[in-house]
């Protein structure tokens, strides 16, 4: 598994400006939480979500591919991390 966030800067009120994913051996997502301005964070996985979030179709792009994009800061996370905000996000939703 690796763990991905993305700082994406933008001006768009309803698109979130952070992106966590967690992904398998070959890039595809198994579970993702975006998080908003607002403080809102939807997620989703293959068997829940909240919100419009959705699992990306196919695999992601690498770390240096998404930061060849200037709105996007990726990042490697550790998987306590992710854990911590999955989890966050699955309690603001009331799934829990």
């Amino acid at each position: 598994m690796r763990y991905l966030k993305v700082l994406w800067r933008h001006n768009l009120p309803d698109e979130p400006v952070e992106l966590y994913s967690e992904l398998d051996d070959a890039g595809y997502e198994i579970r993702k939480v975006e998080i908003y301005r607002d403080g809102r964070r939807d997620f989703a996985d293959g068997e829940s979500f909240s919100g419009v979030t959705t699992l990306g179709e196919g695999p992601l792009p690498s770390l240096e591919e998404i930061a060849e994009q200037e709105e996007f800061s990726p990042s490697h996370i550790e998987s306590v991390q992710f854990e911590n905000v999955w989890r966050q996000a699955v309690a603001d939703s009331g799934n829990s």
